[in-house]
């Protein structure tokens, strides 16, 4: 593929699907969405003009970048912009229409895919229309190939059209699925001047041509990596002798699930995975351990890490184990603001495809773009997150999830007739 340039917004957001790239490996993407974005007058920072570094989480190693970097290349990436970006993926572009005296507008779109593998039943259709999964055990199961395409038209749509006399900024963030990449792109001075600040996200269980013009209050949430290190023995000879990690992961897990509700709000936790590389016979020297906690705030989020550190702190010291954890991502919470929502609503009101509008609608699960949204906030600007319903046939998060390519150009016009709707500060 040359280029995105002479695609359409559905065939964008196929080419996208058939190349997912998982959270941190998103070299392809943001090649070709730079190039794209360069060529239509948009000035464009890339990796660490883009992402402060050295906030990134769950990052994974060198070899494993180096290997999604190279297949990047093999499958056509710009060259010269894989160079610029060298190891860090993310992209924010911007550009100046008009007499530049309107506002300055940020928005916010997710560019990663999840660990998972696409179906490959003809029930499914991207599998039988060509267009699923190429790459082993990855796969755009959330949308988030749509959300760089409404990023890329509403970029395309304001260079041709106009209509807007302010500066846009488009953040192409990496790495939202586990709450990796907000925090470090929230972190830049690219936010500094925001007076608007819009986040989407596709589908959500919600039908095509509704439009949520505030969603808000995901739960705050964090991710840790948990590793118990303990003495290994004969199982049989001396058992005495062990130390056992994958006991204190074992007591670990009875007793997280036992950390009290809190009386302030809504809280979840939960283990995910547990691994353990051991024969039967010999008494377990390590255990890993995949946790999240959530809260209804970000001090409900603080109350669950906290119980679930002191769970574990105890779980190793009962069998003599040690323990560690890394933090592997977090998100925070946020309300959208009043006259942004209004903003929306009315926009919506004039995109014809558009048939339901609803003000506000808590949003349920966690979101990254909280970071982003309260470092605007906190700035004085205003900030909301639209929801752009898509039919998606199956869940989020699931091997046969789907979207309705008609929601792309309604995501589109919501936010382009938004974006020239603002007022000027």
């Amino acid at each position: 593929m040359a280029t995105i340039s002479d695609l359409s917004l559905s065939d964008l957001r196929r080419e996208l699907h058939k190349y997912p790239e998982a959270g941190w490996k998103e070299f392809r993407t943001t090649a070709y969405v730079a190039e794209e974005l360069e060529e239509r007058g948009y000035t464009v920072h890339l990796g660490e003009d883009a992402i402060d570094s050295t906030e990134r989480l769950g990052v994974p190693d060198h070899a494993e970048i180096e290997g999604a970097r190279t297949r990047a290349r093999d499958e056509g990436a710009p060259e010269a912009y894989l160079e610029r970006m060298g190891h860090i993926t993310g992209l924010v572009a911007e550009k100046t229409f008009g007499d530049g005296r309107g506002p300055v507008v940020g928005l916010r779109v997710d560019m990663d895919a999840l660990e998972m593998t696409e179906a490959t039943g003809s029930d499914h259709r991207p599998a039988n229309e060509g267009f699923a999964s190429r790459h082993p055990n990855e796969m755009h199961a959330c949308g988030h190939d749509g959300h760089t395409s409404i990023g890329v038209g509403v970029a395309r749509a304001l260079a041709i059209d106009g209509g807007f006399d302010g500066t846009l900024k488009i953040f192409f963030q990496p790495a939202e699925e586990g709450g990796r990449g907000g925090l470090p792109m929230s972190k830049t001075k690219h936010l500094d001047d925001i007076e608007y600040f819009i986040a989407l996200h596709l589908g959500l269980d919600n039908e095509t041509g509704k439009i949520i013009a505030g969603y808000e209050r995901p739960l705050s949430n964090a991710k840790i990596d948990v590793d118990f290190r303990g003495e290994p023995a004969h199982a049989g000879k001396a058992p005495n002798e062990g130390h056992n990690a994958l006991q204190s992961a074992a007591t670990a897990i009875q007793n997280l699930y036992a950390i009290p509700r809190h009386e302030e709000g809504a809280t979840r936790i939960n283990v995910g995975q547990v691994h353990s590389p051991n024969a039967q016979n010999v008494i377990s020297d390590h255990a890993r351990m995949r946790v999240e906690v959530r809260g209804e705030t970000a001090d409900l989020n603080e109350y669950m890490l906290e119980s679930a550190d002191r769970v574990l702190e105890h779980a190793a010291g009962m069998y003599d184990t040690e323990y560690s954890t890394t933090l592997y991502g977090k998100t925070t919470t946020f309300e959208a603001d009043d006259g942004l929502v209004s903003v929306v609503a009315d926009a919506a009101q004039s995109v014809e495809s558009v048939t339901t509008i609803v003000d506000r609608e808590d949003i349920g699960a966690s979101e990254d773009a909280s970071y982003l949204i309260k470092r605007v906030q906190e700035n004085g600007g205003e900030a909301t997150y639209i929801g752009v319903g898509a039919s998606n046939p199956s869940g989020h998060h699931t091997s046969r999830f789907d979207i309705d390519e008609e929601a792309l150009q309604i995501g589109v016009d919501v936010v382009v007739e938004t974006v020239r709707n603002l007022p000027s500060n």
